[in-house]
């Protein structure tokens, strides 16, 4: 019997700044071959011998050269199926809150930025998974205070 392999090699940032009703979030239009003027979020491969938030961290400050000042883990992964790998995609997100003074500088794999409500941002994604993600988000991440469990401790 053929199966599936379950694949867990890339990590998913959901970018926040600003507090209750006043939060936006970072889009991001994709500018490389792959989903070329597709908005979407920051996201990228795990690297050997790097743990997850650790990717997440590094891809925020390749992708947009931000640091957060807060980072955290959430139950929610994505999960798809990847054609030309045959398999299934399991990817873990995690939420950083940056300074609302920011100042976002793209690397070249996006074309374009916008900070959104996420009601605006959630029309613009394309897939099921990222509308549910952020919706996610703003249930556990805006609407309440996150658990202080989920933080983790940036060294």
């Amino acid at each position: 019997m053929a199966m599936l392999e379950l694949r867990c090699s890339m990590v998913s940032i959901v970018v926040i700044k600003g507090e209750g009703v006043n939060t936006q979030v970072l889009l991001l239009q994709r500018a490389s071959e792959y989903l070329r003027g597709v908005w979407s979020y920051v996201a990228g491969h795990i690297e050997s011998n790097e743990t997850g938030w650790q990717a997440a961290v590094r891809e925020l400050a390749e992708e947009t050269g931000l640091a957060p000042q807060m980072l955290f883990a959430t139950s929610f992964c994505e999960q798809f199926y990847d054609a030309g790998n045959d398999c299934i995609m399991v990817v873990p997100a995690f939420v950083a809150r940056v300074n609302d003074e920011c100042v976002v500088q793209l690397n070249d794999e996006h074309s374009a930025l916008r900070w959104l409500s996420f009601e605006v941002a959630m029309r613009e994604l394309p897939f099921g998974s990222q509308r549910e993600l952020f919706a996610y988000v703003q249930r556990e991440f805006i609407n309440r205070p996150p658990s202080e469990h989920l933080r983790i401790a940036l060294h």
